[in-house]
């Protein structure tokens, strides 16, 4: 399979900043250029992204990271559940078996202005006021929202429509608009300009987050003031695990980093070979054990039944790499699953510092509870919780299993890589398949990145493919037992990945063509 014939990666002699759309990294490689550093920078991007794509991330999301400044640093602001949320008050509110995907009770405690403000804290050299002046002005007087953007924004209200029974308050805002139209926010750019004022506080202890609650209440959700409140961070040590002599990094449980690094693991050991359907094949299966592994064992750290390592151990990977067949497909059943909105943004600066950072609402837009008065779209991360007494079931004040996994790569014990994708269920599969042609086989960064992808359903074990992979593969595949489906060139639904390589002197970097994506620095 090939990748976008011509397209390479840039150099970039002092610093970059890349994300899913133009005018988010705009934001970032202004600061890098005026003399900010790269936390400074990628919060920017981060701040304007979530007005310019509020599909994939803002202020009522997760925020999780690892940030390299001479030693790795892992950080992750998710949220728990409500306090008074109960498996046997969902299934009565829901008359269901399972977890909403959206309204209320999908909603966890946003956890993404906590990190912003704890990475400010530990790195920035900016104020959030002065970071945030470009995403402000977007939402203030609007942007020319193009044509993959009305796109993304008439899906997402349709999605959330098919989620919540009353989007009113969301479709307001992002209704009908069409390529060429002016999407202005006001209220959120009062938002920005609140946390500016009063920091974290003021969604966590003060006016947005009882905004925030009072919504909630609206639509029958039970988050309380003090649920908010007791919201905190953590700095957890990363996870690794060594693929073609590199050493890979991922964040612990309860994201599915793990996964990523247990598929890693599996197929270091496997004769991979050159580009071709048999590789194609074992990285699928691959998969599909990983993520079976995952579904049953991964989820809040404090309930789970095994250590994460368990999985990276070499009896266990040994005894689940003799599952791998390589000729036939595996076809097991699992649980339906959510597909995700989400963004990858990464960032590097003149002296070295790196950021991999993931942001999310999930499910598009997340919930479909929009807080008129705020300009927020508050996540559904509580969709991925399951109805049962799994590590991942229900449970009050507890943390979801995340798909969010920002990624590093060592190597000597030197950065190498920062890297990441969206992509819901599908990012540890992007991840293997990046690291399989950027470390495996060496492929120029964005080559690799731009390549046709694969996604397996966790649901069903279906994989999708984008069409540019041959046809003849297509039918060898089919022919091995797996069942197919086709998805078109540079599908949205395949992730938008990004990366930023350090050389001796200045970095390479690629961003997504999937996305409106940019790498842009100096």
């Amino acid at each position: 399979m090939t990748g976008v014939d011509g397209w390479q990666a840039r150099g970039f002699a002092h610093g970059v900043v890349v994300s899913p759309h133009h005018l988010a990294s705009e934001a970032g490689s202004e600061v890098l250029a005026s003399g900010g550093n790269a936390i400074d920078a990628v919060i920017a991007a981060n701040l304007a992204l979530g007005v310019v794509a509020p599909y994939y991330c803002g202020v009522g999301g997760d925020l999780l990271a690892m940030v390299w400044d001479g030693s790795v640093h892992g950080y992750q602001s998710v949220g728990r559940s409500p306090t008074a949320l109960t498996q046997d008050l969902v299934r009565g509110a829901q008359d269901a078996s399972n977890m909403p995907y959206g309204g209320p009770h999908s909603v966890t405690v946003p956890g993404a202005v906590r990190g912003w403000f704890d990475l400010l804290d530990r790195w920035g050299t900016r104020s959030f006021g002065d970071l945030s002046t470009r995403a402000t002005a977007l939402a203030e007087t609007g942007f020319v929202v193009s044509k993959p953007g009305a796109f993304r924004l008439r899906a997402s209200v349709q999605l959330a429509s098919v989620m919540h029974f009353d989007v009113a308050d969301l479709a307001a805002v992002y209704g009908g608009h069409a390529a060429g139209s002016l999407l202005a926010q006001p209220m959120l750019a009062d938002t920005l300009r609140r946390l500016a004022v009063d920091g974290p506080d003021a969604m966590y202890r003060g006016e947005i987050g009882g905004d925030v609650v009072e919504a909630l209440d609206r639509h029958g959700g039970v988050m309380s003031a003090k649920d908010l409140a007791d919201h905190q961070a953590a700095w957890p040590e990363p996870m690794r695990a060594t693929f073609a002599g590199r050493e890979v990094l991922e964040l612990p449980p309860p994201t599915q980093g793990v996964t990523a690094l247990e598929m890693l693991r599996l197929a270091d050991g496997l004769d991979l070979g050159p580009d071709s359907v048999r590789r194609l094949h074992l990285l699928i299966e691959i998969s599909k054990l990983a993520l079976e592994d995952r579904d049953r064992e991964i989820g809040d750290p404090q309930f789970m039944r095994i250590d994460p390592a368990d999985l990276l151990s070499g009896g266990f990977v040994d005894e689940r790499r003799r599952a791998v067949d390589p000729d036939r497909a595996s076809m097991a059943r699992r649980r339906p699953a959510a597909d995700g909105g989400t963004a990858y943004l990464c960032a590097a600066d003149s002296n070295g510092l790196l950021v991999s950072l993931i942001q999310s609402n999930f499910t598009a837009m997340g919930s479909g509870i929009h807080v008129p008065s705020r300009g927020i779209n508050l996540h559904n991360r509580g969709a991925a919780f399951r109805l049962d007494d799994s590590p991942n079931g229900l449970a009050p004040a507890k943390l979801p299993m995340h798909t969010l996994i920002p990624g590093l790569v060592l190597r000597d014990d030197r950065p190498e890589l920062v890297f990441g994708s969206m992509g819901g269920h599908a990012q540890a599969q992007i991840h293997l398949q990046l690291l399989t042609r950027m470390l495996f086989d060496e492929d120029d960064l964005q080559h690799a990145i731009s390549a046709p992808r694969f996604s397996v359903d966790p649901g069903t074990s279906r994989v999708e493919i984008e069409s540019r992979v041959p046809e003849e593969w297509i039918e060898e595949l089919e022919h091995r037992g797996h069942e197919v489906g086709r998805c078109r060139p540079l599908d949205d639904a395949m992730g938008h990945a990004h990366a930023i390589a350090p050389l001796a002197r200045g970095y390479l970097a690629a961003a997504d063509p999937r996305a409106e994506s940019a790498a842009l620095g100096w």
